[in-house]
């Protein structure tokens, strides 16, 4: 009996887990996504009729049971890359992630070869 009762707490805690996991946070959702009408802010800060809109969109699709993944890339198919602040990774802005890094890495080698001839 106490395994019953034990086996009943443990799937019940696994699920309530499981569930809070898969919650999507719609005003971080809102935070990532750019409005076009106010081009430097997100549509959370924004009180267009297109944010308005948008959010109503992404609402929808939360209720949909859609996930972030599939939230953003709706959005990129319909707007193009620029509406989310981190556009995700591939040959097109290749430069964008990786040209940070790769100055940070030039300037610490000029910075280590100068000090070196001194």
């Amino acid at each position: 009996m106490k395994i019953k009762i034990l086996l009943s707490f443990l799937i019940f805690y696994f699920n309530a887990v499981n569930a809070e996991n898969i919650k999507i946070n719609q005003g971080e959702v809102f935070k990532n996504v750019r409005c076009l009408i106010c081009q430097g802010q997100s549509i959370a800060d924004s009180n267009s009729e297109f944010a308005q809109t948008i959010k109503l969109v992404i609402r929808d699709l939360i209720n949909e049971g859609k996930s972030e993944k599939e939230i953003y890339n709706f959005l990129i198919e319909k707007y193009g890359e620029w509406i989310v602040y981190k556009p995700p990774l591939n040959s097109n802005n290749f430069v964008l992630w990786f040209l940070p890094y790769l100055v940070f890495v030039s300037g610490g080698v000029i910075i280590f070869s100068l000090s070196k001839k001194s």
